[in-house]
């Protein structure tokens, strides 16, 4: 962990309240005595303004264990992070501390928020994922911990980056979240633990469905002219590779995540198809279905489907079928799981051997209980490599549906096309990473027309 600049660690800092008042001064930062008097207190930089940056910054300031406060914001929209202001303070009146000279707009935003902060706070990554790896290194330069949101990478130059960055954040001791939240539900922590222990058997196959109408920013229409196209990509970055790996790495990684925890391995390798179907002016990226089937290095499958149409069948859960029975996990809307094992691989009520107990905590909630309890007793607690691999695996299956191909993990941790090679260097007078074509939409995926890269 960094030190402060007598020495002290952030444990003892929070630990000998009243002695160390004079220690809270960064050089260079833009507050150097934010709640001095307070020493117990965590301070919170909010990078990233959007709803889920807004919902993690309140599951910030729920998190039991000491007073917590947010003290900084920064967004490259205004009206977001203003927004984002006023819904929080109004929820948290008086834990928001966080002034118009603290509220930063502009991609150098986050770089400002984070020097409001002393070394041991914490600073909340929820931009698109393609920003996540020059965020990651400010914060482990300035000696603050993390809580990031999902997916970290994006493609398989950034996962070698962030890996290469989670090993220097756990040389400093300092403490790493990332937003896969079903890692914490009470619900499913039960069911991988029995499913482990071998209730269901030998897992034989494993299955995943997310099938729902489009959200988010899934798709785009044409640009507005009152606005840049990189600004027009970043609000709909769902719909943007190069962003966040589109719908498929966006919204399937929880689900891909949940069934590789509960095998306790990573796919080795991924082939799939996807479509794209009557989308009239749209010019995003995304195809609207995808089917993946993910092979661990036993040979087991992991079949992955994925769809975002109106008007057709919804479904959203996953089951680890065994040699002796079935395990299941489904998501309420609250993100509360429903994890039940059955005696054979029919889903029948009287063939239910366990269900988890209804009224579990969010797992939101828990997350952020066990990581601000970590800074607090200094204990080990670094999800960014998890993070990084279950981005890749994400990756690795939408690229097998992009480019028609057999992908394995080898193929995307060794290859060398970023996305966006100089995220770091954008400002808001940046072209975009990614232009229109002269037929007025941005290039899609085709497969077996570009096999080594997805446009």
């Amino acid at each position: 962990m960094s030190e402060n600049p007598r020495g002290t660690t952030r444990r003892a800092f929070l630990k000998n309240t009243g002695r160390m008042a004079a220690a809270t001064a960064l050089a260079g930062a833009v507050v150097p005595h934010v709640h001095a008097a307070e020493n117990n207190t965590l301070q919170v930089a909010l990078v990233g303004c959007g709803g889920r940056g807004t919902g993690a910054a309140a599951d910030a300031l729920s998190a039991t264990g000491g007073p917590i406060k947010l003290v900084a914001m920064a967004d490259v929209f205004e009206n977001r992070l203003s927004g984002s202001y006023e819904r929080i303070k109004r929820e948290f009146p008086e834990q928001v501390d966080a002034p118009a000279d603290r509220r930063f707009v502009g991609f150098d935003g986050y770089k400002k928020a984070i020097d409001c902060l002393r070394p041991g706070d914490i600073v909340i990554f929820a931009t698109p994922p393609a920003f996540r790896w020059p965020h990651f290194t400010y914060a482990i330069e300035k000696g603050v911990h993390v809580f990031m949101e999902k997916p970290v990478t994006v493609d398989g130059p950034t996962t070698r980056r962030m890996l290469k960055l989670a090993d220097e954040a756990e040389k400093k001791n300092l403490k790493v979240a990332v937003g896969l939240m079903w890692r914490h539900c009470a619900a499913r922590r039960e069911l991988v633990q029995r499913v482990q222990q071998g209730e269901i058997g030998d897992i034989v196959s494993m299955r995943t469905y997310r099938m729902h109408g489009p959200i988010g920013s899934f798709s785009a229409g044409p640009k507005p002219q009152e606005i840049s196209e990189l600004l027009y990509q970043i609000q709909r970055f769902h719909s943007f590779l190069w962003l966040s790996g589109g719908a498929y790495s966006d919204f399937y990684i929880h689900n891909i995540d949940e069934l590789c925890w509960m095998k306790g391995a990573w796919p080795v390798e991924a082939q799939a198809v996807g479509g794209r179907h009557y989308r009239g002016d749209s010019i995003d990226q995304n195809f609207d279905s995808y089917s993946v089937e993910y092979t661990f290095p036993d040979g087991t499958k992991l079949f992955m489907i994925g769809r975002c149409i109106s008007g057709c069948y919804d479904q959203f859960g996953g089951f680890a079928h065994g040699s002796k029975g079935m395990g299941a996990i489904s998501s309420m809307g609250d993100k509360r799981g429903t994890a039940r094992i059955y005696k054979c691989h029919d889903p029948k009520n009287e063939n239910l051997a366990w269900r988890y107990p209804p009224g579990e905590p969010s797992p939101y909630r828990l997350e952020w209980n066990e990581f601000v309890e970590a800074i607090r007793n200094d204990k080990p607690y670094n999800e960014a490599r998890r993070g990084a691999e279950a981005s890749l695996v994400s990756s690795m299956g939408r690229m097998a549906a992009h480019t028609g191909q057999i992908v394995t993990w080898d193929d995307l941790m060794n290859s060398n096309h970023e996305f966006a090679p100089e995220v770091d260097k954008l400002a808001m007078d940046s072209p975009a990473p990614l232009r229109l074509e002269p037929n007025g939409k941005y290039p899609v995926p085709q497969p077996g027309l570009v096999k080594d890269r997805e446009y």
